[in-house]
């Protein structure tokens, strides 16, 4: 079962790789985010762009989770 949860979470991690590899930039402090679009946890697809101006944005990664280890 850890074999199996293991191979679905590295299939869809090199699927967004694929899906989500962006252009290289080369960004400084200070410069402003390139716009992108995610899906959010709950469900619909979610711009950076969208929210420019009027929230404050935190993009988390947490690369250990859902991993049982």
């Amino acid at each position: 079962m850890r074999k199996l949860r293991f191979l679905l979470l590295a299939f869809t991690a090199a699927a967004l790789i694929a899906q989500f590899n962006p252009p290289k930039t080369h960004l400084k402090v200070g410069d402003e985010a390139p716009d992108f679009t995610l899906p959010s946890t709950a469900g619909p697809q979610v711009r950076l762009s969208d929210f420019r101006g009027k929230k404050n944005v935190v993009l988390a990664f947490f690369p250990a989770a859902f991993t049982g280890g």
